[in-house]
């Protein structure tokens, strides 16, 4: 072998160990947009053969910009706007490079509190197939025989929208009776679709039908994570809302959150997620608006603020870069309408790239709690959680082998589905490989009812 293939294999081979080494594993584990809070200070470790230099100094500056083999990287914001990191491999090849938005200092008033949701959707869902006795003694199944599947939405019949399950019942037999054909326009998924079939005249309920059970409505408890007391937005719960039945997204036409109160918790166990019974107060006394259901949970405005006797100026928030591994505290209400602080521990932090869940992974340690719910339950989901007196997420679910442990989600993803911080578009991180933890089957997070038959 010449001295040129032994410079090239060897090239190629100190290539494949620095790839697997922690320093570079710790550039390219990084989102290609960091977000700062003005006030924070945001540190990364950058070791040899790494260096790092930034666009903008009047944004963001750094101190000991060329590291060391363990010496971490201050990032300190000097101004609002945005900046450039870059990384240099040896300070001569460009290798990487990070977006840093510097965002205004934020306050919140942290949630806790356990809320009632009432939530419409845009037309009906179909989350069954009934079938309807005709005239000749035999059951058929005109929905299901022209094509509608169960997780479809229903939005207009002959072109008139419906909102109800009633309202579907009534323009069908109203169909039925003059005789006429029916064209439904259906959403399925980002699709829409006409559907034409022809009622029947059902023998058991003397009415003319399609044979389908469709729902307009999704009821539940769940907890408020934070609201913004100058524009009077709030996020609560950190997931979105899915039919029971479909496990479909409900899309939003109206809803409304009202106060509740826990009247009893039944305990989780290994494989037996747990649930708080919850009860609404005064259902018409409306505590806000539901304008948004979305992956991170639901957003609208307060009519009014519910009682926070902790926190009631507000706290900061603290960006996914500020959360630390260790000791943090969860809110949320297991009896009554008390607002309680629970010890937890952060395990585990997966800095992402794009909005996604799952990006803490959480313990219950409190004792208090662990003893009264056996750890997170059904209801709990959007509990706040606290780190060094800011609000760093949410809790979303529940580890089904574990109750004691679950997922929570970054402040951040629901800042941006508020409107409260910009949202940045869509981006690919650079990345040689990807590294996976186990897989863990998250627990139903809410609960649903009520359906009808059309």
């Amino acid at each position: 072998m010449s001295c040129r293939a032994k410079l090239g294999l060897l090239l190629a081979v100190l290539i494949v160990v620095f790839c697997f080494s922690p320093q570079f594993r710790a550039v390219y584990q990084l989102p290609p947009h960091l977000r700062i809070i003005e006030g924070e200070t945001a540190s990364l470790v950058v070791g040899f053969p790494w260096t790092m230099t930034v666009n903008q100094d009047k944004t963001v500056r750094l101190r000991s910009p060329y590291g060391g083999f363990s010496r971490p990287v201050s990032l300190e914001p000097v101004g609002l706007g945005q900046a450039t990191l870059e990384f240099r491999l040896l300070g001569l090849i460009p290798v990487r490079t990070v977006q840093v938005d510097v965002l205004p200092t934020l306050k919140l008033v942290p949630g806790g509190h356990s809320i009632g949701v009432v939530l419409h959707s845009q037309g009906v869902i179909v989350v069954g197939h009934s079938p309807v006795t005709a005239g000749d003694g035999q059951s058929r199944t005109p929905a299901k025989d022209a094509g509608i599947l169960i997780g479809d939405v229903i939005l207009s019949i002959n072109g008139i929208p419906v909102t109800s399950d009633s309202q579907v019942a009534e323009v069908i037999d109203a169909g039925g009776h003059g005789n006429r054909p029916l064209d439904l326009l259906v959403k399925r998924g980002e699709n829409r679709l006409t559907i034409t079939l022809k009622p029947l005249f059902c023998q058991d309920t003397r009415r003319y039908r399609i044979g389908l059970f469709v729902r307009d409505s999704a009821a539940g408890v769940g907890t408020l994570t934070f609201y913004e007391p100058q524009t009077h937005t709030y996020g609560a719960l950190g997931h979105i809302i899915t039919d029971s039945d479909t496990n479909q997204p409900i899309d939003c036409n109206q809803g409304r959150i009202v106060l509740a109160t826990v009247s009893g918790i039944q305990h989780g166990r290994r494989g037996q997620p747990g649930e708080k019974i919850g009860v609404f107060i005064e259902e018409d006394q409306v505590l806000g608006s539901i304008e948004k259901n979305t992956p991170f949970g639901i957003y609208g405005q307060l009519s009014a603020y519910p009682p926070q006797n902790m926190y009631a100026a507000g706290i900061p928030v603290a960006s996914m870069s500020q959360v630390e591994l260790g000791p943090a505290e969860l809110l949320t209400v297991v009896d009554g309408q008390q607002i309680e602080r629970f010890a937890i521990e952060i395990q585990k932090v997966n800095l992402q790239d794009t909005p996604e869940g799952k990006g803490l992974v959480i313990k219950i340690t409190d004792p208090r709690l662990i003893e009264r719910t056996g750890g997170i339950v059904q209801g709990m989901s959007g509990s706040p959680i606290l780190q060094n007196g800011k609000i760093i997420g949410a809790v979303t679910h529940v580890f089904v082998h574990d109750p004691t442990r679950g997922y929570g989600c970054f402040v951040d993803w629901m800042l941006m589905e508020s409107g409260l911080i910009p949202r940045r578009e869509r981006q690919s991180a650079r990345r040689l490989f990807t590294l996976s933890g186990p897989f863990f089957r998250p627990g139903p997070p809410f609960s649903y009812f009520l359906r009808g038959a059309a």
